[in-house]
């Protein structure tokens, strides 16, 4: 085999390629329904643009406890990573299943919350498990490609979840195929992860962690970038969806098939990028890329007002902005993760990652019902919402600017003398 097509998969450890692999199956599932489901619960359903909002950004409140949970117990010797990702993808199976029988809103919430709680459940153990798994110099490119595994199992899910609609008008059984992949995933989990050994590191008891993350000044620093980061990525599955269905319905240029392809579009341009775009930037800083994701985030929000804004350029703007977009959704996750993971100490894992994964909690909490109400709005109005976002950029802009001054070009890790845990 060529020197470069080996050095294209770097040297990770097996369980990594394992989850990696299962997400990717899983994803495939969400594919099916994460575009899909608010212009299904809009239009065929019946709720308001605010209601579906509502209902999305619901699954957070439960995953603000699960994400405590489970960044608590995966620390805690009695409990681990593995249980915790096996109990994820058991609620997360139910929630699906519940939203593929939900014909009104309270339904419809009930299984946002049994699949929000899974999810919150999910990543600060599996984000802890990768940093397990991998020392300071692998940890940026093991988190691109469980992002990557994510992008192209969307990606899949997308098309399939379009040909199924365009053949048969089926979505009820995108949320039913949407919890079969959470039980495959559980079989994969099951069968293929062990518990990684810690027993090299001091376990603080439950709760005693937390103090110590939520006293530790870098990461302070850190959550409120990656809170709005988080928020703007929650507008792409939630709300630019109703945007272009909105399009649809004054009779423009993006019937539903075109709405799948621009999101299509998205979702493996972002697969394509993760890998190159990561191995570029493991030059620079981590607040150097996020820098970087800020800028791509204000290009791609001007992009949909502007396409919003021009119905003859509609078409294009939306190509357009959905691929600069892509581009900062990879720039940005797995510089975030890897900065946690650097910052944590390998005893507190899971804490960080319950912290961070919090941001994210919020930001989905928040995106979808903000979104939602702006998407009610009349056309003048609902359209200055992205100039809006593009704005607050600035924001970003100002904590990036106290971040680069307080975490250093190469981060110095907590275990960098460690050696790395073995595996049961």
């Amino acid at each position: 085999m060529p020197e470069k097509a080996i050095s294209a998969w770097p040297r990770l450890d097996r369980q990594v390629w394992i989850l990696v692999a299962g997400r990717f199956l899983s994803l495939i599932g969400t594919g099916f329904t994460m575009f899909y489901a608010p212009i299904f619960f809009t239009k065929y359903v019946g709720l308001t643009a605010a209601a579906v909002g509502f209902g999305l950004g619901s699954s957070q409140l439960p995953g603000i406890l699960a994400r405590i949970l489970g960044g608590t117990l995966s620390d805690a010797p009695a409990w681990g990573r593995r249980r915790i990702l096996l109990l994820s993808a058991v609620f997360c199976a139910i929630g699906s299943l519940t939203l593929a029988f939900a014909g009104g809103f309270l339904v419809f919430v009930l299984g946002n919350l049994i699949k929000g709680f899974g999810v919150g459940l999910f990543w600060p153990a599996s984000e802890a498990l990768v940093a397990d798994l991998t020392d300071s110099r692998q940890r940026v490119e093991a988190y691109a490609f469980t992002r990557l595994a994510d992008n192209l199992g969307l990606g899949i899910g997308v098309v399939l979840g379009g040909l199924l609609i365009q053949l048969s008008g089926a979505y009820r059984a995108l949320f039913v195929i949407d919890s079969i992949s959470y039980l495959v995933f559980f079989g994969i989990l099951f069968q293929g992860i062990a518990e990684p050994k810690r027993h090299q590191y001091h376990a603080p008891s439950l709760l005693k962690g937390w103090p110590r993350a939520l006293t530790d000044y870098r990461l302070l620093v850190f959550l409120p970038l990656n809170l709005l980061f988080t928020f703007y990525l929650s507008q792409i599955s939630s709300t630019l969806p109703l945007q272009f269905s909105k399009f649809a319905d004054q009779g423009s240029t993006l019937p539903p098939w075109l709405i799948s392809g621009i999101f299509t579009w998205y979702v493996f341009l972002s697969a394509g990028f993760q890998i190159p775009v990561t191995r570029y930037l493991k030059r620079f800083s981590h607040p150097r890329a996020l820098a970087l994701a800020g800028g791509l985030w204000t290009l791609g929000f001007l992009a949909i007002w502007a396409g919003a804004a021009i119905p003859e350029a509609r078409l294009a703007l939306a190509f357009l902005a959905l691929a600069i977009v892509a581009l900062a959704t990879v720039t940005f996750a797995p510089a975030a993760s890897s900065l946690v993971a650097d910052l944590a100490p390998p005893s507190l894992r899971g804490v960080y990652s319950s912290v961070n994964s919090l941001c994210w909690a919020a930001g989905y909490f928040f995106g979808p019902w903000l979104g939602g109400r702006a998407m009610d709005l009349p056309p003048g109005p609902r359209e200055r919402y992205w100039l809006a976002l593009a704005l607050s950029t600035l924001v970003a802009f100002a904590i990036l600017a106290a971040l680069s001054r307080i975490v250093p070009r190469h981060p110095v890790v907590a275990d960098a003398s460690t050696p790395q845990p073995e595996t049961e």
